[in-house]
């Protein structure tokens, strides 16, 4: 098994040279768990007890911007969710590089947030983490089954200030003008960070038309983001794939739509593997401000993934 060619081709025009081989290697294996200890339920030393008392043997990893973050070998994993702490909702089983999403966005308790593309729930939990429960905290997602699933996710693990809504992303921006201090997209995308060359499955949906088609369908989510969003308000954009297509140009087509009124803001990560935005693909050249915006690389632990966060100007 191998993954798609016309992936490793985009790929390879994408990734700085020297990078490239290592960011190919971490398709090759199961990479390692990790997850984050919920404090809406737990601390992290009574976390840390519970697990050895279950002796799953866990690795620290320091964060400065969030705590109780741990990792575990892959083969772990099933026994990591057969333990109380997993039932009770004492922690959440997600990569590293989705949880630094919500963390950088910083919402605060009493504010108003829009998670806009929000199931399984996993980011929604960290934002709600951090409002502390309080405030009000939108939660939307069109798929009946995914909706269900997240309403599911936020009840076990003790989440109260979230309001769901199962419905279109693309009409929020006109249902809630001005409404919301921050906004969450981590947009449905072709998720080719989550590709495995072991696994056929993963890749047997992908395609450039699929790539393109999405593409539209973050650039709509973006336009309504920015009309939910309050002057002044911030918006942070993700997906966990590295096409152009669905990072850098719906970001664009953002900018020359409504570029006046938004600039991007600098982010800082705990971590290297990381690299600068494109400045152009094909025929399209990027606006500068796209290279505020951080692509990061995939290793045997963290997921490949793209971030941008946008400011509204007061006067918008």
């Amino acid at each position: 098994m191998s993954l798609p060619e016309a992936f490793t081709q985009r790929l390879e025009q994408i990734v700085p040279r020297e990078r490239f081989g290592n960011v190919l290697s971490t398709f090759d294996l199961p990479k390692q768990v990790t997850f984050r200890v919920n404090p809406l339920q737990t601390t992290p030393e009574a976390l840390e007890a519970e697990l050895t008392a279950s002796a799953i043997a866990f690795e620290r990893i320091e964060w400065g911007v969030l705590q109780g973050v741990y990792r575990i070998d892959p083969a772990d994993k099933l026994r990591l969710t057969q333990t109380e702490a997993f039932y009770r909702g004492h922690f959440y089983i997600q990569n590293l590089s989705s949880m630094i999403a919500p963390v950088l966005l910083a919402p605060e308790p009493e504010e108003t947030v829009l998670d806009l593309a929000a199931a399984p729930g996993g980011k929604t939990l960290i934002l709600a983490s951090m409002m502390q429960n309080t405030g009000w905290l939108s939660a939307v997602e069109p798929s009946r089954e995914r909706f269900f699933r997240m309403c599911d996710n936020l009840k076990s693990q003790g989440v109260t200030n979230a309001h769901t809504y199962m419905t279109d992303g693309r009409s929020v921006g006109k249902k809630c003008p001005l409404m919301f201090d921050r906004i969450l997209l981590d947009a449905p995308c072709s998720s080719e960070a989550r590709f495995k060359s072991f696994d056929e499955k993963s890749t047997m949906f992908w395609t450039l038309h699929k790539v393109k088609e999405t593409s539209k369908l973050q650039r709509r989510l973006l336009l309504s983001a920015f009309d939910a969003l309050k002057p002044g308000g911030k918006l942070l954009y993700s997906t966990c794939s590295f096409s152009p297509e669905e990072n850098e140009s719906p970001l664009q087509h953002l900018l020359e739509r409504h570029g006046e009124h938004l600039k991007t803001l600098p982010l800082v990560l705990p971590f290297d593997n990381v690299q600068k935005p494109l400045t152009r693909w094909g025929k399209e050249i990027f606006d500068e401000r796209i290279q505020n915006a951080v692509r990061i690389l995939p290793t045997d632990t963290i997921d490949g993934f793209f971030i941008c966060l946008l400011e509204k100007s007061k006067n918008a």
